[in-house]
């Protein structure tokens, strides 16, 4: 209740029949602007009651969610929703008393798709929960515009790796052809060849032949589209199996490892095969940037609606000049590294929804933040115990 109309029902015994119809034509206009504000919304919203009747609609959500005209007024709120997984998630939601935000739902509407993005929250007044309010966002657009980004990125990709590929094999295919020369100069004119005399350039032709096949298969595995099919699991016990499994390794090369995940993290929506394949890309970099060893930290926590896991190493560092090109194909600063690792690490991150950044100082190490989104929230509200004052 405002101030101004607590203060004029305290009057109101006082006020005679013209200050009282003022009274009225105020709240009138009050009520009209609410109502011209809701019905100006994009958003749907409907409010309920702490009985979950249905007490307020806008005119956003007719055209978001359909609803049950016959049903629409004073009834359950899940009652009033013609989408059986929608209203089955409404119910389910108010009657567990958890907050929502952001859960997708996907309607067909004939020919049209839409895709909704629905939140539940308690209504709250002077420290009570007075009813629940959802809000219905049609987030298709927003969808389509990240589908189109996320395709014109991996054309932008596709064009780079296949660049790096044509640079990539001139070489293996030049000494190829150089030493095909050599045997054939070697067995020219002659009836009988000893072995031994065209043995190293054979040996040379099929190393290169091997070195053509791994850049053909990075290349595949970096173009093909990822059949990602992530499921909620926990970020921290993948991180702990992948350390388990490297352990041996990063002892052997004098790197201690320092763990500090956070035991309250939520989980996350992850491929297992496709994530495990970027932390180990991650810790195979870090080995490599600490040739005379260091210290490996692998850290953990959640910053609002999202996971954040870093790695962070004591070793060399990258050149700021470089800096900016890690995640391209083909780019590398080790004269045995592929360059496709750190491109690879960058698209499985992407493919979960997810952001990668680096942070470098030469001589002292390296960082590499990834960020993924916490699926939705889901929080039990409180009962207030207090008294109404």
């Amino acid at each position: 209740m405002s101030k101004f109309v607590q203060r004029a029902l305290e009057k109101l015994p006082k006020l005679d029949r013209d200050q009282i119809r003022s009274l009225l034509e105020d709240l009138a206009a009050e009520n009209e602007r609410l109502e011209v504000v809701l019905d100006s919304m994009n958003d749907g919203v409907l409010v309920t009651d702490t009985g979950h009747q249905l007490l307020l609609t806008n005119k956003a959500v007719e055209r978001l969610l359909p609803l049950n005209r016959s049903e629409s007024s004073g009834c359950l709120i899940w009652g009033a929703i013609e989408d059986e997984d929608i209203a089955e998630f409404v119910r389910a939601t108010l009657e567990r008393q958890e907050s929502v935000s952001d859960r997708e739902f996907t309607l067909n509407f004939g020919e049209t798709v839409r895709i909704l993005s629905i939140s539940i929250a308690p209504l709250v007044q002077a420290g009570w929960i007075a009813g629940n309010l959802l809000r219905v966002e049609d987030i298709s657009e927003k969808r389509a515009r990240e589908a189109r980004l996320r395709r014109a990125e991996s054309l932008a990709s596709l064009t780079t790796l296949a660049a790096g590929v044509a640079h990539e094999i001139k070489n293996p295919l030049g000494s190829i052809g150089i030493h095909l020369q050599l045997v054939n100069k070697a067995i020219e004119g002659r009836e009988h060849v000893e072995p031994d005399s065209i043995k190293d350039y054979l040996d040379v032709i099929g190393e290169e032949v091997e070195r053509l096949n791994r850049i053909v298969v990075d290349f595949l595995f970096a173009v093909r589209p990822m059949d990602v099919n992530p499921v909620d699991a926990g970020l921290n016990a993948l991180i702990e199996e992948m350390m388990d499994f490297v352990r041996y390794e990063l002892e052997q090369q004098g790197i201690t490892l320092n763990l500090e995940l956070d035991e309250t993290l939520p989980e996350v929506k992850i491929d297992e095969k496709y994530f495990k394949q970027a932390l180990l890309n991650l810790i195979k970099n870090a080995i490599a940037a600490m040739p005379e060893g260091g210290e490996l930290t692998v850290s953990t926590y959640r910053r609002g609606d999202e996971v954040i896991l870093r790695f962070s190493d004591t070793g060399v560092g990258i050149p700021d000049d470089v800096i900016d090109k890690i995640f391209e194909p083909y780019f590398t600063t080790r004269e045995s590294g592929s360059g496709i690792g750190l491109t690879l690490v960058y698209k499985i991150v992407r493919e979960h929804l997810g952001e990668i950044s680096v942070n470098s100082q030469e001589g002292k190490g390296t960082s590499f933040t990834i960020t993924l989104p916490v699926p939705q929230r889901e929080t039990h509200l409180i009962d207030w115990k207090g008294e109404r004052e």
